[in-house]
């Protein structure tokens, strides 16, 4: 059984703040959240002074994924569980808690060399969240939502995640593989009802920004399509279109935030009954919708391929 609950917080780098602020308030709904960084932005979704925070800097990174534990005692218990597999970690100074809002953490980095902070005791806003459409986002026992990060350490972190932190595994989708290699899935990795709170993803080379996406969802569809068309209207790049996901059944689309990864915005993602629920394999990412850019773009780069060669043969034939 896992000490996590939730996904507490995402903290990121990022060079194009002003873009970053158009995005976040404006497009998708945000509120005004607080915290001691200068030129940093606070994204408020419930109680939490800030979900996701995004610091001014001059590289697009992530630079820590907040896991929340339920109290003293159960950080207590995963210091044991990671002094008795010899992985690394460093308490959180009283500042760094202190700027975090947060009791006591501590800070170490998984397999894959993403940075983590496990903490507890978050101080709470208890003053009223004022989204900029009126729109709830889906929080609470389920935390902020998911996370999915790539890796080049995929076995390694998978175990990590599952044995050593008690995520539970849900599910996995399997990649398109190289020619004599054994298969690639992306594994989905849940911590509470919420189908899954992380997904970790096989990637050949680690790079920046070091996210592939981070989920957020709303309390009904009016709120995405709302969203969307905000997305559309101001220009910012859809990666996927709108569409409904086979394993956690959300409506949601993806958009490209700056710094080259997405923020997925969607509803009505189902809830798992652990007792019953067991592991599957999903063989297509979406019953509907979900068409990918670069599968578009693909699909054009083809077509346009071909055409040139109809036209080259056309040619030939000709001369």
């Amino acid at each position: 059984m896992t000490e996590i609950k939730g996904l507490g917080y995402v903290r990121v780098l990022a060079t194009g703040i002003d873009r970053w602020r158009e995005l976040g308030y404006d497009v998708l709904g945000f509120a005004p959240g607080s915290g001691p960084e200068k030129d940093a932005l606070h994204f408020r979704m419930d109680e939490r002074p800030s979900r996701i925070t995004v610091e001014h800097a001059d590289v697009n990174r992530v630079s820590a994924v907040g896991w929340e534990v339920r109290d003293h005692l159960s950080l207590q218990r995963l210091m044991s569980t990671l002094d008795a597999e010899g992985i690394e970690y460093a308490p959180m100074s009283q500042d760094l808690c202190d700027a975090r809002k947060i009791e006591a953490g501590i800070s170490l980095k998984d397999p894959g060399g993403t940075p983590l902070e496990m903490f507890h005791g978050p101080a709470l806003d208890h003053s009223p969240v004022i989204t900029k459409y009126g729109q709830k986002f889906v929080t609470g026992q389920q935390g902020l939502g998911h996370v999915v990060m790539p890796t080049t350490n995929f076995d390694e972190s998978y175990l990590f995640y599952t044995e050593t932190l008690g995520f539970l595994p849900r599910g996995a989708f399997r990649m398109p593989s190289p020619p004599g290699a054994g298969p690639l899935r992306i594994r989905f990795l849940g911590i509470n009802q919420r189908h899954h709170s992380l997904a970790i993803m096989p990637s050949l080379e680690g790079r920046d920004p070091g996210l592939i996406h981070v989920m957020v969802e709303v309390d009904e569809l009016d709120a995405v399509g709302r969203a969307y068309d905000q997305v559309m209207s101001r220009d910012f790049p859809v990666s996927s279109t709108l569409g409904r996901h086979t394993n956690d059944k959300m409506v949601s689309f993806y958009v490209r935030v700056p710094g080259g990864w997405d923020i997925e915005y969607g509803t009505g993602g189902k809830l798992v009954d652990e007792s019953y629920y067991t592991a599957e394999e999903i063989t297509a990412d979406s019953y509907w919708g979900h068409e990918w850019m670069w599968a578009r773009e693909a699909k054009t780069a083809a077509r346009r391929a071909a055409q040139d060669e109809e036209v080259a043969q056309e040619e030939e034939v000709a001369s």
